[in-house]
């Protein structure tokens, strides 16, 4: 098993539980829960019945106005969206470990992949899995050819010399440390192929996946029946 240095782990709890809002279906609520477990804080989920409209209601929106999850409560404190979330977390209860980076680079190189996780992440291996998993109607074609991009560049950011964004092997998407990036991308690429994608002819993420999943603390995100996992 792979750990994080001991003080990004020894967190004490400031607080109590940390309420988090989630369907637990969604590649965007894992990835709060996964940050949670890593960092040791103690949380609560609490499931919303979203197919009778829990999320759009009064009492939702006033955590929400746009009324999606995740959202946590913490204390006095309400943050919703998934990117903002794990910022606020690692601020908050991982600041012991550079989750940002430490150089200026490094920080822009994950701030680069947040943004990469709300735009090309979300339009295409997250909106297949809608498709899929939901039934949703989407435009397939471009989901594809978006996730299709996406794909190649992550494995060529992650298989070393040959790539054409980096000069030498990455253990990780911004930095050679785990950080707030490869949280940021992990669900929705780990679980691509439940949106009829196959990660077979990309090793280097499949390596990158493995080693995510071998950090103590770790904790899956729930497999849909849709397609033999990791097809």
């Amino acid at each position: 098993m792979t750990s994080l240095s001991a003080n990004a782990l020894s967190n004490t709890q400031k607080n109590n539980a940390i309420i988090h809002y989630r369907n637990p279906k969604s590649g965007h609520c894992h990835k709060v829960e996964l940050f949670m477990s890593l960092l040791g804080i103690s949380y609560h989920n609490h499931n919303l019945d979203m197919v009778n409209g829990a999320h759009k209601s009064a009492e939702f929106i006033t955590k929400n106005p746009f009324g999606q999850v995740p959202v946590i409560v913490d204390g006095e404190h309400t943050v919703s969206d998934s990117n903002a979330i794990i910022v606020y977390l690692a601020d908050t209860y991982g600041s012991d470990y550079p989750w940002m980076g430490t150089t200026a680079i490094e920080k822009a190189n994950v701030q680069r992949w947040l943004s990469v996780a709300a735009g090309e992440l979300a339009k295409g291996p997250a909106a297949l899995r809608l498709e899929y998993v939901f039934g949703a109607n989407i435009d397939v074609p471009t989901a594809l050819a978006t996730t299709e991009t996406l794909l190649h560049v992550m494995e060529d950011t992650l298989s070393g010399p040959t790539s054409r964004i980096e000069s030498s092997t990455k253990a990780y998407l911004a930095t050679e440390r785990l950080t707030l990036a490869d949280i940021a991308m992990y669900s929705y690429i780990a679980h691509a192929p439940e949106g009829g994608v196959s990660l077979h002819p990309y090793p280097a993420i499949q390596s990158w996946i493995n080693r995510i999943e071998s950090m103590d603390n770790f904790i899956p995100m729930a497999n849909s029946a849709t397609a033999d996992y990791r097809l």
